[in-house]
């Protein structure tokens, strides 16, 4: 529980030390003028707006509202896209395809399954709808739901 609840809280300040750490990388790993017109032009603004999209996604669901805690699915896929983010910063010859696809890769597996969960938790249960449309038959106006709760006298 802590672990995804400390991920719940690095979402929105990722969005701002992520694209800073690829700047910082170009600079220590001294990658040359066509990598950093990369990392101003596409890496940054990439970077920044997936990962406000991502928190987005993530933290609309009301699960994650109400517990501040993120899926362990969330978890797995956006710390494997922080990792794989960190070590394109890095910007070593043999490695920066690679980790730059699998990055890329990673970034839209992340993003659909959130997706999917978002649309998950928004779309009403199999079970609400089957006690609505049980309790719509034999109504003139089949937009009203009747719920009636049974209690225990003794309690």
């Amino acid at each position: 529980m802590p672990l995804r609840r400390g991920f719940f809280f690095w979402l929105l300040p990722s969005a701002v030390i992520l694209p800073l750490w690829l700047l910082i990388g170009w600079i220590v790993s001294d990658a040359g003028g066509w990598a950093l017109a990369w990392v101003l032009i596409i890496a940054i603004p990439s970077v920044l707006v997936g990962q406000l999209v991502l928190t987005l996604l993530i933290r609309s669901r009301g699960t994650v509202r109400h517990t501040r805690t993120v899926s362990w699915w969330d978890a797995a896929g956006v710390g494997l896209w922080h990792v794989l983010t960190i070590a394109v910063g890095f910007f070593n010859r043999d490695w920066f395809w690679p980790l730059l696809i699998a990055a890329t890769v990673v970034f839209l597996a992340v993003f659909w399954s959130s997706l999917r969960q978002l649309l998950q938790e928004a779309s009403p249960s199999v079970i609400l709808r089957r006690y609505t449309a049980a309790a719509d038959r034999g109504r003139a106006d089949p937009s009203v739901v009747v719920l009636e709760e049974k209690r225990d006298p003794l309690l």
